[in-house]
């Protein structure tokens, strides 16, 4: 099969879609990749590394789209639609349920669209989610301790205070992967830190994770209210596979924190948990609303593309595979990669992104 790698064009998004070492082991099983020039270079590998593994280095983003299969990182851009091509394979993050142009483009377009983070296995875990979702986690707390800082517009708290000097306070609305490793680093810089989801069993596993670390809290409006208010960092971690995350924290409960505290939603490309936040970019990360400073960047990740872009490969690689070798045969024979499909034979199927798009269905 022919696989196409175009540069990400995204806002400061230098990941890219294959490492050399992927390119390498999908040209020994007979496939042809197709990589546009520099897009590995942002991520620290070069032109030459990909014609080394066996790759073909083409000028321009035309040449690596127009191929059976494209592998990328992030959604399409409405500058990128015209690529998109009936019988077409794409194998990328979409997050469609917050991007309805981009839904639509695809249907018109008759490509079939798999979407890493609808990918799931069986016990509802979502593999190819995971990984990004740790590092978002992680730099969510990374961040908002910078724009805490008064120079960043933040209220000037160094979040492990000093001894006769509070701790600052760290929010975190849900426990799930995003929320487990946001809460890991805001711990180890000393922060008070409390972490609010609505499963029980899962707050019962943090506990074996952060003890007495971390107050663990069940998720009401009323808790969610008197948490929020006495946060300095707020970070939104709420994912429902598939459909838009619910507003959890209204415009009129953000006026009432702290002027300089800093809201960051990880999950802002899938329409964030936070009423007064909308997308931001890696080149304006924020902006001041109701005297609270938002961070609404989607693709975190590209912060450190060296880490992200290898951490991604190691999950998409094995799905890559086996999409390179029977097509769209393997949705048969793998239930978890079937989970990805989105869009196929100009209809939106994913049943969660059906829901949020019933005109479109």
């Amino acid at each position: 099969m022919e696989i196409g790698v175009p540069k990400e064009i995204k806002d400061q998004e230098f990941r890219v879609g294959l490492t050399p070492g992927s390119v390498r082991v999908l040209c020994d099983r007979g496939h042809q990749v197709f990589i546009e020039t520099a897009a590995g270079l942002g991520a620290g590998f070069l032109d030459a590394e990909y014609t080394a593994a066996g790759a073909t280095v083409v000028t321009d983003a035309a040449q690596a789209w127009q191929r059976e299969m494209v592998v990328k990182v992030k959604e399409p851009l409405p500058s990128e639609y015209a690529y998109l091509q009936k019988g077409q394979l794409l194998f990328t993050y979409l997050h469609l349920a917050a991007a309805r142009s981009l839904t639509e483009a695809l249907i018109e377009s008759g490509a079939t669209g798999i979407a890493y983070e609808t990918v799931a296995l069986p016990d509802g875990r979502l593999p190819l989610l995971a990984p990004m979702s740790i590092i978002a986690g992680r730099l969510a707390v990374q961040f908002g301790a910078r724009y805490l800082e008064k120079q960043q517009g933040g209220r000037g708290v160094l979040l492990g205070g000093l001894p006769g000097v509070p701790q600052g306070r760290v929010a975190i609305l849900g426990g799930g992967v995003v929320g487990t490793e946001a809460a890991k680093i805001a711990v180890g810089l000393g922060a008070q830190v409390q972490i609010i989801d609505i499963n029980v069993e899962r707050l019962n596993y943090l506990e074996t994770l952060f003890g007495s670390r971390v107050e663990l809290l069940y998720s009401n409006p009323s808790q969610i209210e008197a948490t929020v208010r006495e946060a300095d960092l707020l970070v939104g971690a709420v994912l429902v596979p598939g459909k838009r995350a619910p507003i959890l924290v209204s415009r009129q409960l953000v006026a009432q924190m702290c002027p300089g505290s800093v809201l960051v939603d990880v999950a802002v490309d899938q329409g964030g948990c936070i009423e007064t936040l909308h997308p931001t970019s890696h080149s304006q990360p924020t902006y001041v609303e109701a005297g609270v400073v938002h961070v609404g960047i989607p693709n975190m990740p590209g912060a450190v593309p060296w880490t992200a872009t290898q951490a991604l490969n190691n999950s998409t690689l094995p799905y890559a595979i086996k999409l390179a070798d029977r097509g769209l045969a393997a949705l048969d024979a793998d239930t978890a990669l079937a989970g990805g499909l989105n869009v196929q034979h100009n209809r939106l199927v994913h049943p969660a992104v059906r829901e949020v798009f019933p005109d479109l269905a």
